[in-house]
């Protein structure tokens, strides 16, 4: 089971030796913003500042993607992900998908 303390951007672990690659891991999902999400998030921009109806979406969706990596991983038998990254892409006008990626391993304590 992978270990939340161990998923990091780096490609290496600090006092850890990777003893296996697992291979890719990933998790995706795709969100859309609803119409009252429109109208509040519309609202807020007439006041400048942090749209928070879209900072909360963000994250939720983040999260869901990553949570979706991690068991990916764990399918794997990995405890550890390295090299993890995100990206996101508009799959249609206010759809859009967010891609949680890294490579599942096996490591152990040095």
């Amino acid at each position: 089971m992978v270990d939340e303390q161990l998923i990091t951007t780096s490609n290496q672990l600090e006092g850890y030796k990777i003893t296996k690659h697992l291979g890719i891991v990933r998790g995706i999902t795709v969100r859309s913003r609803s119409l009252f999400g429109n109208i509040a998030g519309g609202l807020q921009t007439l006041f400048g500042g942090t749209i928070s109806i879209y900072v909360d979406l963000c994250e939720k969706t983040r999260l869901e993607a990553y949570q979706h990596m991690v068991q990916h991983a764990n399918e794997l038998g990995a405890n550890a992900i390295i090299n993890i990254r995100y990206d996101a892409n508009e799959v249609m006008n206010g759809v859009t998908e967010v891609l949680c990626y890294g490579t599942a391993v096996h490591a152990v304590n040095l």
